[in-house]
């Protein structure tokens, strides 16, 4: 056994009952991991210096073999259910010793990392892979320490990713050969039987899930920016609604385009980098995204033309969920260091399969909490494992139920306490369908999304004339600046009035039926929600 790389930690492998490895790569940097990929062909070089690596079977999330190990801490704690499935210890200390007996003679890479932009809550991370791609992902997307202070990095939370290695059902009681397995005793997470890097990304995000509430910290599925003279504005939304898209923007300085925390100092990122949805990404409507894709950018599952190498985002050849992960700093205007003060303006992303909600509209901070728990969208093909070629319309809490360990409740209190705290507005934005369902009406221009989000975090339609959605009950403005009036009226876009008033009256319905699943929740609430007429 021997290490390599850039001053490993103290804090060895050992530690996590790591023995007979071969090689230990510590915290290699993008140059030299990238090399590595090469070398053991795991991915290409595209023109213009990205990496192109494939994740093979599963090109998403496998959330049916995603587990929390139920024990004395978690078990009064943790909302439980198929979401949330539990593994017991036993289990998981007999998949923990195979998985320990695979490392030996092979080489690993460790990466130390932060997970969270703020001192005060940030935690320490290691991420162990078979993989140099995983180990550059890991790089890439959280926060890299400064070579001088990994000697010191003692881990509070290790992801330990054996694609290779896989889980038995009949001995595991898995669901496949695929796990996914978290556990907040021993403070490690298990990932077998995938190539898919983004499940080491969200491991972390649920991990800060459970751990934050407890210290007064909202953690949030959301992008985040900020203006040249404040007014900070969070994006909600699922993958595929316009999260990383539209809080990329020149005018504002990024602060992270996926998770972020809400403490009483501000809002901070809880990652390092980006992951960003690049199927039909194009330099006119993703400029920033765009000039992102280079030489330290790696790129899952993009069509690579074999010739000359180029990068065809056209193509959904391999899946829709073609993603680009790349550090932060690669963003013109990135806020560094990513934290900043209280938002201002809050707007929730949705891609209505329906065609029902309007573009834009603006809600109460009760009304903010009800589509908060809702948390509606269309889940776009390819975010996950067996989804469809067509979106499915879902209702995924706080806009990301499947990272929820705790209660929905838990987090919709926190947002709603603070919205009102710090007198947040809120805005719902339909980046999906308008003038049909989907197949019938068409997708939201891009360039007018943004303008409706611009006025809306920009203060220009928190007291603008606004009328009542006869069925969800939100104030939908009359005029936005650079957006045609009659694009603000979902049903005036439908070519049959009464076709819409069916669908709206039926989208209603299964916003107040997903709600039942809640149980109890304040009559304030409840009265925000849309009516059955």
């Amino acid at each position: 056994m021997r290490n390599a790389g850039i001053r490993p930690s103290r804090y060895g492998l050992d530690t996590h009952g790591l023995h007979d490895w071969q090689v230990a790569y510590w915290n290699l940097g993008t140059a030299q991991l990238i090399e590595k990929a090469l070398q053991q062909r795991e991915g290409i070089i595209a023109s213009g210096g990205a990496l192109v690596v494939r994740t093979g079977r599963f090109t998403g999330r496998s959330p049916k073999d995603k587990y929390v190990v139920q024990d004395d801490l978690t078990l009064k704690n943790v909302h439980w259910g198929s979401v949330n499935q539990p593994m017991s210890e036993e289990v998981f200390d007999h998949l923990y010793s195979r998985m320990l007996n695979f490392w030996k003679g092979q080489d690993v890479y460790v990466q130390d990392c932060w997970a969270g932009a703020d001192p005060a809550y940030r935690m320490p991370i290691r991420v162990i892979t078979q993989r140099a791609w995983h180990n550059l992902f890991a790089r890439q997307l959280f926060i890299r320490p400064e070579w001088t202070e990994t000697e010191n990095h003692n881990p509070e939370f290790t992801v330990i990713f054996a694609p290779t290695f896989f889980s038995d059902p009949e001995r595991d009681g898995t669901n496949s050969k695929t796990c996914v397995a978290i556990n907040f005793k021993r403070r490690v997470v298990l990932i077998a039987g995938t190539e898919y890097a983004g499940e080491v990304k969200k491991s972390i995000f649920t991990i800060l899930n459970y751990l934050l509430p407890f210290r007064d910290v909202l953690p949030m599925h959301c992008s985040a920016n900020v203006g040249n003279e404040g007014g900070v504005a969070l994006f909600f939304g699922l993958s595929g609604t316009g999260k990383t898209t539209l809080s990329a923007d020149l005018e504002r300085h990024l602060i992270g385009d996926d998770e972020h925390g809400w403490s009483d100092h501000g809002v901070f990122n809880f990652e390092g980098g980006c992951y960003a949805k690049c199927i039909r990404l194009s330099r006119e409507n993703e400029p920033q995204i765009w000039k992102a894709i280079r030489f330290g950018t790696m790129l899952e599952n993009v069509v690579v033309e074999p010739e000359l190498r180029l990068l065809n985002f056209e193509s959904d050849e391999i899946t829709e969920n073609t993603r680009a992960a790349y550090p932060l700093r690669f963003i013109d205007n990135a806020k560094s260091p990513s934290y900043a003060g209280h938002p201002s303006h809050v707007v929730f992303l949705t891609a209505d399969a329906f065609g029902v909600l309007p573009p834009i509209s603006r809600l109460t901070t009760e009304q903010a909490m009800y589509h908060f728990l809702s948390g509606y969208t269309a889940r776009v093909a390819g975010t996950e494992r067996d989804l469809g070629s067509d979106p499915v319309a879902t209702f995924s809490a706080c806009f990301g139920e499947p990272f929820l360990p705790l209660h929905p409740q838990t987090y919709a209190k926190m947002l709603g306490e603070r919205m009102r705290r710090h007198e947040v507005k809120c805005y719902l934005v339909n980046t999906g369908w308008v003038g049909g369902p989907y197949g019938v009406g068409k997708r939201m221009h891009l360039p007018y999304t943004r303008a409706m989000v611009n006025a809306a975090i920009g203060g220009r339609l928190d007291d603008a004339p606004a009328t009542p959605h006869p069925v969800f009950q939100v104030m939908v403005p009359t005029s936005v600046p650079g957006v045609p009036p009659e694009l603000l009226d979902a049903r005036g876009l439908w070519p049959d009035g009464a076709a819409y008033d069916r669908a709206a009256r039926d989208l209603s319905a299964r916003f107040r039926e997903n709600f039942t699943k809640f149980g109890a929740v304040g009559e304030e609430i409840l009265e925000a929600a849309p009516t059955g007429r």
